[in-house]
């Protein structure tokens, strides 16, 4: 069985299972280099563990560059074939494409970046970035988009893998009955018949809140009631901007939400809503709150800065819509035409169904399949 040596920052509950999949199939280790310390991180998620061989590695923070110096002296001794690097990690990334072309072994890289990225750090460091792209012996990618956009940097079509981004389906699409959505809206001061709007994630402003806020104080009628779910910095100005918007008793903020009991939002919302923006250090990669809500019926509107729309799950005016980033007034529009059309919530709902059956952690772990048999049968030549 092919031996992989895996470093990632850190296992979350949406990596586990994919992480577990991947060792019934290959024999491979985990080297975990952050304790979910990283910036996008909720700390309230924490890190996961599973029925996979791993190790998490103590280290510093210089900055905001993570430390292990441990690394790539387990690194160094551990027997593997093959070498999987998630595109993140400063430190770790360098020291593990080094450690992998000392020791002669592929070097594959998995990336969900799309964009490049204009801080000044990211633009003084980009050649090295691409150097990773170009020289990697395969590229495992999130999405069409991020293969199209490695193209563009040069990286040849058939180093690229596409390992759909994917949640564990069988958790989010579980049942939720009619009692628990009334608990539910009872929790939330949500009257029944009350459609609501949801976002649920992180309040911070690259996911471009105020933009929904001022869309949903413009429409019309008063039987909708908008949720931000979650917690950040942004929730005292958008508080504020709910007030100045005249919409204040019909904004919802529960704060941060359990995974366990996001399904109940997901299941009782009649739309998700995920309108990030992109910025000088982000480019929204994919966006798994998508595919969660699509496990529900619940159509998505996003906008064309998210990767999950860019990357071919959202499809606009099948499943959801995809609006211009930073647009209330596109935005508005879409809310205001799955509210007052008869019968679209519900063919988007279960078109949204339909695509995500499709988009499994399974057809994520057959990609990674296929690039490491792709690296191996390179090198035996």
């Amino acid at each position: 069985m092919t031996k992989i040596a895996f470093v990632h920052n850190f296992a979350s509950h949406y990596t586990a299972r994919t992480f577990e999949l991947l060792a019934r199939c290959f024999d491979v280790r985990f080297y975990f280099f952050s304790g979910g310390e990283d910036w996008y991180w909720l700390k309230e998620h924490g890190v996961k563990v599973g029925d996979f061989a791993y190790e998490y590695m103590p280290g510093f923070h210089l900055g905001r560059t993570r430390v292990t110096p441990t690394l790539p002296l387990k690194l160094m001794r551990a027997d593997f074939d093959v070498c999987v690097k998630c595109i993140n990690g400063r430190f770790a990334l360098p020291i593990t494409y080094l450690v992998a072309r000392i020791k002669r072994r592929p070097f594959i890289l998995w990336t969900g970046i799309w964009a490049r990225l204009q801080t000044p750090f990211h633009r003084l460091f980009f050649p090295l970035t691409r150097y990773f792209y170009r020289h990697a012996d395969a590229v495992v990618v999130y999405g069409a988009h991020v293969k199209r956009y490695l193209i563009s940097e040069g990286v040849p079509d058939e180093r690229v893998f596409v390992a759909p981004h994917a949640v564990d389906n069988d958790i989010y699409a579980s049942f939720v009955s009619d009692e628990e959505k009334a608990v539910f809206r009872r929790q939330l001061a949500i009257d029944p018949g009350t459609r609501i709007v949801l976002y649920l994630g992180r309040l911070t402003p690259v996911k471009g809140l105020p933009y929904l806020v001022k869309a949903f104080s413009s429409l019309a009628g008063k039987d909708v009631v908008l949720v931000l779910a979650g917690e950040g910095e942004e929730r005292r100005p958008l508080e504020v901007l709910a007030r100045e918007c005249g919409v204040a008793d019909r904004v919802r903020f529960p704060g941060y939400v359990a995974q366990q009991e996001t399904i109940r939002y997901y299941a009782t919302s009649w739309v998700y809503v995920l309108p990030s923006i992109t910025t000088a250090r982000f480019k929204e990669p994919w966006g798994l709150v998508v595919n969660e809500a699509f496990n529900q019926g619940s159509p998505v509107i996003a906008t064309d800065a998210v990767g999950a729309a860019a990357g071919g799950l959202v499809e606009n005016d099948v499943n959801g819509f995809i609006v211009p980033e930073g647009n209330t007034q596109a935005l508005a529009a879409a809310l205001q035409r799955i509210l007052d059309e008869p019968g679209l919530r519900e063919r988007m709902g279960r078109k949204a169904r339909e695509k995500i059956a499709t988009w499994t952690q399974e057809g994520m772990v057959e990609a990674f399949g296929q690039a490491i048999d792709y690296v191996t049968r390179n090198r035996d030549r």
